[in-house]
């Protein structure tokens, strides 16, 4: 069989996590991809993938499996580049996942910018803000936000995403600005779902001590752009991220509250998995430079 055919499309499946996705990626029917993957492992006399109705998972060996095959398939890459005195254009795909916020906002910028240095590379961007593995995740480079658990990726950090409290001057003309910890319990407080779960704003003294603020949640949202028009409109009180509110605050849309206090931020980093290829290695380099001017900039903007 021609095994390195059956590695891109082992690939493919591993990084779409669904064998119907990636046969449409590879121009193939989903049957011919099914059975490509069925003599692919009475090849090996292995089995790779655990197949359920909807998504596909790697066994241990179908993991090791997928990093060796990155690895053969970029190296072929590179002798057909070298022996065809092709230059060495970045192409193919390659797959970015991202935190919701920092995604809509701040990404499809540096991807157009990406997009015009290297017009034959084709970008997907997937949106969530679950740290997972990127082999699991099925990309070749995950951003993510706060700490990191247990994984076999490489993570690199990027930078720091800071978050404000704010509230539009439409409600702080109807009501007493809060003017300490104390007063936020008597504001109704808007939130994404499963932050601040226990009731509690921990914020940051200019002394660097922590002090625990109560809080009264009146409206929890399952993503950040609701919150945000929702504090943009007068609804109450809530915490975003800056980069999804730094040019609402320099407009005055919305306003920093209890400026002497910050909220405590989440540090950026760039997960990747073994091993690294040199177009991941190459984009990577592109996004640590980019995604720290762009968060400067907003920095800039909303203070």
């Amino acid at each position: 069989m021609d095994i390195l055919a059956a590695m891109r499309i082992f690939v493919r499946v591993v990084e779409r996590g669904n064998m119907s996705r990636a046969a449409r990626d590879l121009g193939i029917g989903q049957p011919a991809v099914s059975d490509r993957i069925d003599r692919l492992e009475k090849h090996l006399g292995v089995k790779l993938l655990r197949r359920s109705t909807r998504v596909v998972s790697c066994t241990d060996e179908g993991t090791l499996f997928y990093e060796r095959s990155k690895q053969v398939i970029e190296a072929a890459e590179e002798a057909c580049a070298v022996a065809s005195h092709r230059d060495r254009t970045l192409q193919g795909v390659l797959r970015i996942a991202a935190p919701q916020g920092l995604g809509e906002v701040v990404m499809p910028h540096i991807l157009m910018g990406i997009r015009e240095e290297h017009p034959k590379l084709n970008l997907d961007l997937i949106l969530n803000d679950q740290i997972v593995d990127p082999i699991t995740e099925g990309v070749d480079i995950s951003l993510r936000l706060g700490q990191l658990g247990e994984g076999s990726y490489i993570a690199r950090r990027i930078g720091h995403v800071r978050r404000v409290l704010v509230a539009s001057p439409d409600y702080l003309g109807r009501t007493a600005e809060p003017h300490g910890p104390e007063d936020l319990i008597s504001h109704p407080f808007i939130r994404v779902m499963g932050v601040f779960g226990d009731g509690i704003l921990r914020l940051v003294d200019p002394r660097d001590r922590l002090v625990p603020a109560r809080i009264k949640a009146a409206v929890n949202m399952s993503h950040w752009r609701p919150v945000y028009e929702s504090l943009v409109a007068g609804a109450g009180i809530g915490v975003l991220q800056e980069p999804v509110c730094a040019q609402a605050i320099a407009s005055g849309r919305l306003v920093r509250l209890l400026p002497r206090y910050t909220v405590p931020g989440f540090d950026l980093h760039a997960l990747v998995a073994r091993p690294v290829s040199s177009k991941t290695r190459t984009i990577m380099t592109v996004l640590e430079k980019e995604l720290q001017a762009a968060l400067q900039r907003l920095t800039s903007q909303s203070e």
